[in-house]
């Protein structure tokens, strides 16, 4: 297994994919950071809720020009600027809670930060597109390698940022996330020898190479509904522990999910397949259905845990999937940009998840609101069988990089 992983890496592809771990810690730490900080501050968790679900919309609404922008000037031009502005206003925000700041001013510095941080775990994936175009096949070790650096991301971060924010002082968690942050995305950015090349549009009026949209539309709706799942099995499984007495354990049960999807990523990513991505996708979707459909008839603690240790199974090889097929499907010139819907998609759905999830506790109690879990995996695929893929000619490269025909991904 471990020599699967050794073809990829060189102290190039280290560097990036490291210091790439590093800068997208704060995506796990941002949003429970300003809650504990802006609840510790006004004593309103709605208020709290409230700055960092505009953190998360203004994220999600900026994502796809920035990754636009990112394609065209490149990452070493754009990614220091945009988070110099995201450090610049989370501190301010930080700021206006601690200073009595006008109510306003929390929102306008959430909206900076949330629009400006950038989407370091699609750059990344970007640069593994890049340096491994002469070697392919490689390229699902690879996604399935970052797969696992983001479990590893949503397991510790939470943590991390709930210990400082707790035992240290309440903007501890917030502060450390800014610097690593920081840090992080300049020590990334710098890296210019792996990084893509830019894709400036040389005459205004030229035709951009076209978004594969039979693919990538889809593979949105396979985002937004796996950050559907995420974000009701987040929530209710916190209510459920609550609901028998041991709400401490919710984050064990969590971690146990993710260490799942941990386990099922490394797993992946040193098995050499001989279906390809869209098939992949497809067996992915069907094990997310098969994986959330239990969960609502769980009875205790005890059964749950290896439930969700089970579960987590099918996500890694969803989400590996979905942005390998993105990544054959999408034009160089345009490869930022569209995984950047998918990122966005996946934080677009967390929201709704959580809230139609804790609707439903509030009627009807924990178990029966995994159900909103279930609906998200069906939806994942729903997307998958929707998906059409048919590359266009201008983004096949020399090496010819993608397949003939959709029979060729399958």
């Amino acid at each position: 297994m471990l020599q699967t992983y050794r073809q990829i890496f060189t102290p190039a592809t280290t560097r990036f994919s490291l210091t790439g771990l590093v800068a997208r810690l704060p995506i796990s730490m941002v949003g429970l950071g300003i809650v504990l900080l802006a609840e510790h501050e006004t004593g309103s968790y709605a208020f709290a809720g409230s700055v960092s679900a505009v953190a998360v919309i203004a994220n999600a609404m900026f994502a796809i020009p920035q990754g636009r922008l990112i394609d065209r000037l490149g990452q070493g031009r754009v990614l220091p600027v945009v988070i110099t502005l995201w450090g610049i206003g989370l501190a301010l925000a930080m700021g206006s809670l601690s200073w009595d700041w006008p109510t306003w001013s929390t929102y306008a510095f959430a909206v900076l930060a949330g629009a400006s941080l950038p989407s370091v775990g699609t750059c990344v994936r970007a640069r593994w597109s890049h340096t491994l175009a002469e070697r392919p096949a490689l390229l699902h070790t690879a996604f399935s390698f970052e797969a696992v650096g983001d479990e590893a991301v949503f397991i510790a971060g939470p943590v991390a940022v709930t210990l400082l924010a707790t035992a240290v002082h309440p903007a501890a968690g917030l502060g450390t996330a800014l610097v690593v942050g920081v840090a992080g995305t300049f020590a990334f950015a710098v890296q210019r020898g792996t990084e893509p090349p830019a894709h400036p549009r040389v005459d205004a009026h030229a035709a951009r190479p076209a978004m594969p949209w039979g693919a990538i539309a889809p593979l949105t709706l396979v985002g937004i509904a796996l950050g559907l799942v995420f974000g009701a099995a987040e929530v209710v499984t916190v209510a459920f522990a609550d609901e028998r007495g041991h709400q401490s354990l919710s984050g064990v049960l969590l971690a146990l999910w993710a260490l799942g999807s941990l386990l099922s990523g490394v797993v992946s990513g040193a098995v050499t397949w001989q279906r390809g991505p869209l098939a992949r996708l497809r067996i992915g979707a069907v094990g997310m259905v098969a994986a959330t459909a239990p969960l609502a008839f769980v009875p205790n603690l005890p059964v749950m845990a290896p439930v969700l240790l089970l579960s987590g199974l099918a996500i890694s090889p969803t989400l590996i999937a979905t942005m390998s097929l993105a990544e054959q499907v999408l034009p160089p010139a345009r490869l930022t940009e569209g995984m950047a819907f998918l990122q966005t998609g996946l934080a677009v759905g967390l929201a709704p998840g959580a809230a139609v999830a804790g609707l439903v506790i509030d009627e009807a109690g924990a178990s029966p609101a995994y159900l909103v879990c279930l609906v998200g995996g069906v939806l994942v695929l729903v997307g998958a069988l929707l998906i059409r893929v048919a590359p266009a000619p201008d983004s096949v490269p020399p090496h010819e990089h993608f397949p003939a025909s959709a029979d060729d991904l399958a």
